[in-house]
């Protein structure tokens, strides 16, 4: 069940065309150990250059991050992510303790930070207006809200449901998640 979430919410990740990606499940209460899963997965993951942490855990569901780590390396060397992150508290320089810190952002607010937009590939610009309007006054919406680059958001979007929907069907017709993940 876990596979099949990765490939069916994360597919522009595994094709390498996107940072990272965020999915929910419900937990199950029968079947296999999660965490077993987890492992399994990152044992093909891994070798693809992609990474799946669960960050936030509640009763019922289970909150996923599937991202390539050299990827948000690059995202977040930019000023304006790095201003974001700083003034949100957290510790720049290591991407690894940045992830930390999302994760306590993320279990001490029941919301999703804002700032969550810079880890998943989201234009710092988009992002920084996504904070200052309050969620408002976008010019479209999409994966997320756009505040910036129109053009180049809905190129994004289209790209990211086309991998999808073709993920989507590669993965029901048989191919496998270490097939459809890439390494780059």
């Amino acid at each position: 069940m876990l596979m099949e979430k990765v490939v069916e919410h994360c597919a522009p990740t595994l094709a390498g065309i996107k940072t990272g990606n965020i999915f929910s499940i419900k937990n199950a209460r029968e079947g296999k150990n999660l965490n077993s899963e987890i492992r399994e997965l990152n044992s093909v993951l891994t070798k693809k250059g992609l990474r799946l942490i669960p960050v936030r855990r509640t009763d019922r569901t289970t909150l996923f991050y599937l991202y390539r780590p050299d990827n948000l390396k690059e995202d977040l060397k930019c000023p304006e992510a790095r201003e974001i992150l700083s003034e949100k508290g957290y510790p720049l320089g290591n991407c690894d303790c940045c992830i930390v810190e999302l994760v306590r952002h993320l279990k001490k607010d029941e919301s999703f930070p804002h700032e969550i937009g810079l880890f998943l590939g989201y234009p710092p610009e988009d992002v920084i207006g996504f904070i200052e309007n309050r969620a408002a006054k976008s010019k479209c919406v999409g994966c997320w809200k756009v505040y910036g680059d129109v053009e180049k958001a809905e190129a994004a979007f289209r790209k990211f449901k086309k991998c999808t929907g073709i993920y989507c069907r590669k993965f029901a017709e048989g191919t496998g998640i270490e097939k459809l993940a890439v390494n780059i």
